[in-house]
């Protein structure tokens, strides 16, 4: 029996939870964000019309990754990060 992926956006990231990416996105701050790299979720700030800021753990230490919700920027990565992202 197959069952679907959990779709899921950016905003919906669970705080304590570890996720590994399985598709290379590039953040705001021209950052890329390649396949295999892991880290655990603490917490998200969003700005309107400015994004979401995603606060994360990774090999110890406290890193942001900030994306712009628009369009043109990076609006699909946080509407469809499920296809960017896996819990592990």
């Amino acid at each position: 029996m197959s069952f679907a992926k959990r779709k899921f956006t950016a905003a919906d990231l669970v705080s304590g939870r570890t996720y590994t990416i399985v598709k290379m996105f590039i953040d705001y701050d021209g950052i890329i964000h390649s396949t295999g790299e892991r880290w655990r979720f603490v917490e998200k700030d969003f700005l309107p019309y400015d994004g979401l800021t995603l606060h994360i753990e990774r090999k110890g230490r406290a890193e942001t990754i900030r994306l712009q919700w628009r369009e043109e920027t990076q609006g699909q990565i946080i509407d469809y990060f499920s296809e960017y992202v896996e819990e592990v």
